[in-house]
Order: structure tokens, then sequence, then C-alpha cells
């Protein structure tokens, strides 16, 4: 049966498989004597393809990773500005899941694993930079005393969230909008202006279309048995102290960086994959992938055909559409109606001297309902400790623009999208310093869309795949979450189950 988990739960290796400890046990148990290992092609280097080479590796499959573009790390990308390196791409990842801890620590990067330098964030909203309030779970209050104290909603829609208590019960069905659902408990406003932002910073979306299934599992249990979502707020936020994984603390970090950015966490895994055996080709688009029998998978990939015993596809959606069309049509079709948002990323490095007053604090989120053009600011060199130490002159910040449909100033060029964040820059913290350098990074199409039946979606696929001839899995942040901890758990499961499939010999044509 395909797996029809989420991604939080634990991986293991099947029986029968065992997991080396270091790359160096890897290597000499691939160079034996004994039966050729298992042969997976893994197509798609992002760091979802990246962890399922290593978990395969790890139990003993000879790999081989294929990659369409000429770098590997999809959306974790290291670059620099004004010489201070930086990430060019997801900046972060959350700490309170061990998946991506984990797997930094197993490719030696764990003496660099820090937590920001500072965690205090602020809403520009209402004509101010306002403190982002606590207790709520993705933006829904359990606690109003500190949603009244921030001053981000008016006293009209704080006097709607209380009619919460009295409402009759609200029908979730099978799946809702987070919008949808939170704004018929609780008003618009909480939506508009706390909820919006928060799920925008994840998916670049519309929380009126995202699935509360898919991308906020605990609220849908909360809407399901009905009753004050207020109160289920705060029963999952005390459930969430006894449920921390073992040694963890409660009172420990909730995001965690690299020093150096998260975008050098692929090359430290490729380097891991590569000395365990993998062989690792990028430049190399998948133009074909068809079952054969008893030769397995053929793949064809530039001027080149692979076979393999299986197939780990961690791929976006129109491209594992394409690839699965003529041996899934099921798969494929229910991967066409995935949407993604395209988005920007300006970087800017200012003198400090030019500045006057730096800007204090992680940074902002801008509710799209107040009208602005960026939709966040990120102050770097306060976040992360290793960026103001890099060039202590210097001050780094970036802005984000773009979402689901919102995309029209994507089309301008790029010293138009620094202009764009400096007059918001300007409005919102009084920055009238000009740059002395600026990168901006486009993520054409970069995050996939939980909209509504998101689940479903998922499970038709999976059942879908698990029903060909020949073992092939999917992973990906199209799947069970687009943070890096749950692409690399479904990485992971990917990787167990076609590990598992071929120890039993299971999915080989008769």
């Amino acid at each position: 049966m395909p797996w029809a988990g989420r991604a939080g739960r634990s991986a293991r290796l099947p029986e029968g498989r065992r997991a080396f400890e270091t790359v160096e046990d890897m290597s000499t148990a691939h160079s034996g004597t004994g039966p050729a290992p298992d042969h997976v092609l893994v197509i798609g280097g992002g760091i979802a393809g990246l962890a399922a080479a290593h978990r395969l590796l790890q139990g003993g499959a000879r790999v081989t990773l294929l990659e369409a573009s000429e770098r590997l790390g999809g959306k974790l990308l290291a670059g620099d500005v004004a010489g201070v390196p930086v990430d060019l791409g997801a900046e972060s990842m959350l700490a309170r899941r061990p998946e991506a801890v984990a797997l930094a620590r197993a490719v030696g990067l764990g003496e660099r694993l820090q937590p920001p330098g500072t965690a205090t964030a602020s809403l520009w909203t209402r004509g101010a930079l306002r403190p982002m309030p606590k207790g709520h779970v993705m933006g829904v209050p359990g606690d109003l005393a500190p949603l009244t104290a921030s001053g981000v909603l008016s006293p009209e829609g704080l006097a709607r969230i209380e009619e919460d208590r009295t409402l009759p019960t609200t029908d979730a069905g099978s799946d809702v909008g987070v919008g949808e659902y939170v704004a018929a408990r609780l008003g618009r406003e909480v939506v508009d202006r706390l909820v919006e932002p928060l799920l925008g910073g994840v998916y670049a979306g519309d929380a009126y279309r995202i699935s509360m299934r898919a991308a906020v599992p605990q609220l849908f249990d909360v809407a399901r048995r009905g009753g004050s979502l207020i109160e289920g707020v705060r029963a999952i936020q005390e459930r969430a102290v006894t449920a921390l994984p073992e040694g963890m603390a409660a009172n420990g970090p909730v995001f965690m960086g690299i020093a150096g950015g998260i975008g050098t966490l692929p090359g430290a895994v490729a380097g891991a994959v590569r000395r365990a055996g993998g062989e690792i080709l990028v430049g190399m688009p998948v133009r074909e992938l068809r079952w054969t029998g008893p030769d397995g998978w053929q793949v064809r990939a530039g001027d080149r055909t692979f076979t393999a015993d299986a197939v780990v596809l961690a791929a976006p959606a129109p491209a594992a559409a394409a690839l699965l069309r003529a041996g899934s049509p099921a798969a494929a079709d229910a991967l066409d109606p995935v949407e993604y948002a395209s988005m920007a990323l300006v970087t800017m490095a200012f003198r400090r001297a030019d500045l006057g007053t730096v800007p204090s604090g992680s940074g902002f989120l801008v509710p799209p309902v107040d009208g602005h053009r960026i939709k966040a600011s990120t102050f770097a060199s306060n976040k992360w400790d290793w960026i103001g130490q890099a060039d202590p002159d210097l001050f780094v910040l970036r802005t984000s623009l773009g979402r689901y449909g919102d995309q029209a100033d994507l089309a301008r060029d790029d010293a138009d999208l620094v202009t764009l964040s400096l007059a918001d820059l300007g409005e919102a913290v009084g920055l009238a310093a000009r740059p002395v350098a600026t990168a901006v990074t486009r993520w054409d199409d970069g995050l996939p869309q939980y909209t509504v039946g998101h689940v479903d979606r998922v499970a038709r696929v999976r059942t879908a795949v698990a029903g060909l001839p020949g073992p092939l899995r999917v992973c990906g942040a199209l799947y069970d979450g687009v943070g890096i901890p749950a692409c690399i758990s479904s990485a992971h499961q990917a990787a167990d189950e076609v590990l598992g499939t071929l120890a039993t010999g299971a999915g080989e044509s008769e």
C-alpha cells in the first residue's frame, strides 16, 4: 500500500536493510564482492532528491541522481552581496522537527548550526510597525491579550473575535480554505492582517484558497471537532509543549540556520552522496521514463539512456506529470491541477554609517490588504550572527515581492524591484540610504499551492504510482509540506518504501 501518513511520521529503513553510520561504511559496503546492489535513479536535485539519494545509499542501494539544471539545491541557494555570504533562497529551517537538523549534522554541518540571533518580528500594518502577537497558531489566536496589546486589529476586529465563543459549529467538510474557515469563526480582519501574511510567508499564496487540512492540519482537526476555534488553539498550544521530540526543550529555538547559509546544505549532502559512491549528474533533463519489464526502468536524459531497478521522482508537478503521463495517466491527471506561485527576493547591503538608526528586530511581514509592494523584509544582519560578523560595517537585509495572484511587479526589471523595495522600506522603517550592493533572485513558479483538496490529490498520486509495475515513489515540496524538514521527510519515506519494495521483490513485473 502507498504511504498515506503525514510528513511528521518517523521514517525507518525497511526490515533487512542496514543503516550505515558514515559515508565510509557505505563506500566499504558497496565495494564488496557480493551481488551488485540495486540501482535506484533519483530524478531531481533539490533538497528532497538529494536527501532521498543520501537515504538510499544508507540503505545499501547504488544511486544515480539526475538534475535538469546546472545547479543542485532547488530553492536553497547560497550567494553573496558586497562580499558577505547570504542566502538567496530559503534562509531558515524549522528546528522543532528533527529531519533537517539531523541531515545537516549527518553531512558534517553540525557545528555550523545556529539559531537566530533575534526572533523579534513585526507586522507592518495599519500605518505602523506593530509587534507580532504571541500565542497564535499560524495567525489564529489562542490568547487575546497580546493580540489586543499589539494594535494589529481594530476595536471592531477584536470585538468580532469574541463571537467565536457563541457561534454554532462551522462545517469544515472534508477540507476547507484556511481563510474561509477562520473568517467565519473570527472575522476577516484576523485573516487579512494575521493569517494572510504568515501563510504567505510560507506559500506565497492566498489564505482563502489554501487547504486547512494540508497546510495547518492541527487546525483542521479542531475544525472537524467543532466548537470554539480559540479554545481549540489553546489546546493545540498546551499539547505542543508535551509533544516535542525527545531532547528538545520547550524554550528551545523554533528555527535554525547554518553559518554560511542554508544554501550550503545541498552541497554538503551532495558531497556525502558522492563520497558514498553515488553518481550525481547535472544538466540532464529527463525526457522519457518507462518500465521495460526484465530490464527495469529505462530513463532517457540528455543524450544518454539509464536503466534502474527503481526510481524516486523528486520533480515539480509539471515535470513529474509529463514523465508519468504515459505509464500512469491517473497520477499525471492528479498532478495537473497543482498551481505554483512566483516571487522575487531583493537582497541589499548598506553601510551602517549611512543608515543613521539601524533597524531593530528580525524583520517584518506585510499583510497584502495594506496595499504595499513588498510582502516581507528580513533584517539578515540582526537575525543571523554570522552575517553581522562577516562585515561589521555593513547591514544586510532582504525583501520579498510577489505572491499567488499578485505577480505583476515581477515583470519589472531588477532595478525597479530594488526601487520599489527601498520606497516601502523608507515608509516602514525610515530607511533613506542607498545600498552599496544588491542581488535580485527570481523564483519563477517556485512554490506549490496547497489548495483545497490537496491531501486527496496527493493520495491519488501515491496510489497511482504504487500501482505501477516497477518500484517508483514521489517526494518533494508539492506533497507533504514546503518546508525543508517536510521535504526531507517525504524523501526519506519515498526512499524507504523503494528499499522495502526492492528487498521483498514486490512491484516486479510477472
